[in-house]
């Protein structure tokens, strides 16, 4: 019998919970530009009814936590998620065992194994094919929680990855914990097999209590990352001079000293006389839009703009006590945006202004970026933008970022009082080109999916198949 791993969490009463919600409907109705952009408003009173009526009695943080994140998921907006209180993320090291303890990897209805945290695992090896566990089938539990994360429209291979790079958490928050699991698999010999395999628990002795040093030589000593390895973790670039190919790999479009990077990368690249460049996007979520924008200046083939339509539908922050920080969007919003006749707040300069492709290091050779599920906002905007231009591939999976556009630019956070939960709240709704099919994300021009052979052999079957096509067009 499965035991909450939540359960000795202090309750809160259902009465307060329900004013929680009540007001997390007033604040979304005030404030989100996009609430109704998928769902329409007599289905999203439907639902906000429905989970104000399940609260029946007291709930622990992460029993209310999936209630909200289930009815928020239904706005269908990747930008709106509901986050943990600031409370629970202190005590949460506390709940995080006992653990599920394998590493899988999610996509259709396949679960593969990444890794097992039992070291002398001789069953779950990388690559082994999972068919069900404790007695569920494969999209049984993806489905279970794929319905407590938001994304924008339909485009469910965001889901996918989210889950893949922490199974262990999701079907801990979502089923609970036990102590055995009983799990189904694909054996070498292809044959089904069933195994139970025990629930981690760390030792308590292994959980060092030593002070973190300040001596940067013990970051090297210690495995802790340097700046020079934080820096290389959101961007780096790496050239194979056999094939006239740069490999770039940007995870984020904040922090990381983007800009100088690109000028020094596309300087290098054109000194180099590379033929070919990779953009490697597949864990890039997004960011700074302004180094989006800077990226994509080098590749662009002619001027773009950011969107269609930037428009919010209020800047008068209603309910502001509750939404955090509100002060410094709300001025950005009153000076740099205008309520046009429509009687929406535009954000001009984005709808407005051209950017132009850069003259210097501009690059247009053979372009190749790789997107994925996590290729989310700001990343998405960049691979919408190129898509399509003569020397541009785009390879990969889906993106989680919408192709018809998304909602997001100033995002503050709501903190209900009672919960404290934080709920994320997007106040610019982008329609990035309205000719873009609305409800998915980007389809590759070239489709490469995940396989449990690519995951045994750890390979790359991405890259490998933009290699072969670098050498056939080079031969």
């Amino acid at each position: 019998m499965a035991q909450r791993a939540d359960a000795i969490l202090p309750k809160m009463p259902a009465s307060r919970l329900r004013e929680d919600v009540i007001l997390l409907k007033k604040i979304l109705e005030a404030n989100h530009p996009s609430l109704y952009w998928y769902t329409p408003k007599d289905s999203m009173d439907q639902y906000f009814r429905y989970t104000i009526n399940s609260i029946t009695d007291s709930l622990n943080e992460v029993a209310f936590k999936n209630k909200v994140a289930w009815l928020v998921s239904k706005i269908r907006c990747g930008h709106t998620t509901v986050r943990f209180s600031k409370a629970y993320g202190k005590i949460a090291p506390l709940f995080r065992y006992p653990l599920f303890p394998l590493a899988l990897k999610a996509w259709n209805d396949s679960l593969v194994v990444l890794g097992s945290i039992w070291p002398r695992d001789t069953v779950f090896k990388r690559g082994t094919i999972i068919t069900s566990i404790n007695g569920r089938s494969n999209r049984q539990v993806l489905d279970s929680i794929f319905q407590f994360i938001s994304t924008d429209g339909y485009a469910d291979n965001y889901k996918n990855q989210l889950v893949s790079g922490n199974f262990p958490a999701w079907y801990k928050t979502i089923f609970g914990t036990d102590s055995v699991y009983t799990i189904t698999y694909i054996d070498t010999a292809g044959r089904e097999r069933s195994t139970l395999v025990k629930a981690f628990i760390p030792q308590k002795d292994s959980i060092g209590t030593k002070k973190p040093s300040t001596d940067k030589r013990d970051e090297q000593i210690s495995g802790r990352p340097t700046r020079k390895m934080r820096l290389m973790n959101k961007r780096v670039m790496v050239i194979d001079t056999a094939s006239s190919t740069a490999f770039m790999r940007i995870t984020s479009f904040s922090g990381g000293r983007l800009k100088p990077f690109f000028k020094r990368s596309f300087k290098t690249i054109g000194q180099q006389r590379l033929q070919h460049l990779v953009i490697d996007l597949r864990e890039n979520g997004g960011g700074t839009v302004s180094n989006s924008v800077d990226l994509t200046q080098y590749l662009a083939a002619k001027p773009f703009k950011l969107g269609d339509s930037v428009v919010a539908i209020s800047r008068k922050f209603r309910y502001g006590r509750y939404i955090h920080p509100a002060w410094p969007y709300w001025l950005v919003m009153n000076l740099a945006a205008t309520k046009e006749k429509d009687g929406l707040i535009h954000f001009g300069h984005y709808e407005q202004h051209y950017f132009k492709p850069r003259k210097r290091f501009h690059f247009d050779g053979d372009v190749y970026l790789v997107q994925g599920g996590l290729t989310f906002s700001a990343a998405s905007m960049m691979v919408a933008t190129l898509k399509g231009q003569k020397n541009i591939t785009v390879v990969g999976e889906e993106t989680g970022g919408g192709y018809y556009g998304n909602s997001a630019m100033h995002i503050p956070t709501i903190r209900l009082p009672y919960s404290g939960l934080q709920v994320s709240l997007p106040m610019y709704r982008l329609v990035i080109d309205s000719s873009h099919p609305k409800g998915h994300g980007i389809v590759p021009d070239l489709e490469v999916k995940p396989s449990s052979g690519a995951i045994r052999k750890g390979i790359d079957p991405k890259i490998e198949d933009i290699r072969a096509l670098i050498q056939r067009k080079s031969r």
